[in-house]
């Protein structure tokens, strides 16, 4: 559960870098938003 955790922290704060939102990261990845937004709290990450 912490790897999920971590890696969600770590996508989030990539994210913001670029100042991209979480459609825009989704779009770019060829995912859904629902994914990255899953990504970010820790539900999945795949």
């Amino acid at each position: 559960m912490e790897e999920k955790i971590t890696f969600g922290k770590f996508v989030m704060r990539k994210r913001k870098e670029k100042n991209l939102t979480q459609k825009e990261l989704a779009e770019r990845l060829f995912v859904t938003e629902s994914a990255v937004s899953k990504w970010e709290t820790g539900v999945s990450y795949s």
